[in-house]
């Protein structure tokens, strides 16, 4: 189920639109199982995802005044093996990611469709948050933080704050993601990292009739693509109103 966490930063306009663009056989999986994919967050690309600036790492070896200088050295050697802690919480973390625009972007369908049989699922925040309504687990949700991580740092403090930021290279994704996170509890050691609580990812169940808004098909799919998909959505009983994207229409002089 959805839950707030300050991490999180909802638009300032809780109808914006929010975008998901899949290839077919994703979309299809999204039908059949009602539910959205969450990938564990150290299966992504990007090798810096749910790690810190280094201003954070740098600030662990400042410290504070008010320790005593015998407990100093004591204090160092627990900061040293923070990093070995925050390095775990990736294979804990799931992902679901989506592009705020409220306009279709060119560059999404080149960058994650690998053919022109391609889907964008169109929704706005708000129906976004409202669908997680399924769930046991907590799900948070907000804008993605673009910062530079050689000089901009972010509250340490926060276990979800690096799954929150990304370096500015991404800028361009304008993401929108959902997070949630299963602890490897253990009832006697407390934490227990030999254990696995996620594999790959996790399907988490969403409110498919307040999930989606309305489905485009890619601009260059053939016509005959377009009429599977309507026929596909009319055989899961679902009334979503299926376009064509029109960014290859001939323009007028």
């Amino acid at each position: 189920m959805y839950k707030e966490h300050r991490s999180f930063k909802e638009p300032s306009n809780l109808s914006d639109k929010v975008w998901r663009y899949m290839d077919f056989t994703k979309f299809l999986s999204l039908l059949e199982s009602r539910s959205l994919y969450f990938t564990r967050a150290d299966k992504f690309e990007d090798p810096f995802e749910g790690s810190y600036p280094k201003a954070n790492v740098l600030a662990r070896m400042l410290v504070p005044h008010e320790v005593p200088l015998e407990h100093r050295e004591k204090f160092l050697q627990a900061m040293s093996g923070q990093a070995d802690l925050n390095r775990q919480w990736p294979r804990y973390t799931a992902i679901n990611c989506w592009h705020l625009n409220n306009h279709e972007s060119a560059a999404m369908w080149r960058l994650y469709l690998k053919s022109n049989e391609g889907i964008a699922i169109q929704t706005t925040f708000q129906k976004l948050r409202d669908s997680f309504s399924m769930t046991q687990d907590d799900i948070h949700l907000g804008q993605v933080n673009y910062i530079d991580y050689e000089i901009d740092g972010f509250e340490s403090g926060n276990i979800l704050n690096p799954f929150v930021h990304k370096r500015k290279s991404f800028e361009h994704e304008r993401e929108i993601r959902a997070v949630v996170m299963r602890w490897p509890v253990d009832n006697e050691t407390g934490l227990n990292f030999a254990k696995n609580t996620i594999e790959h990812g996790l399907l988490m169940p969403v409110d498919m009739d307040i999930l989606i808004e309305r489905i485009y098909v890619s601009p260059n799919a053939p016509s005959w693509f377009a009429s599977l998909v309507s026929s596909v959505v009319e055989r899961y009983n679902l009334k979503y109103e299926v376009t064509q994207s029109n960014l290859t229409q001939q323009p007028l002089y």
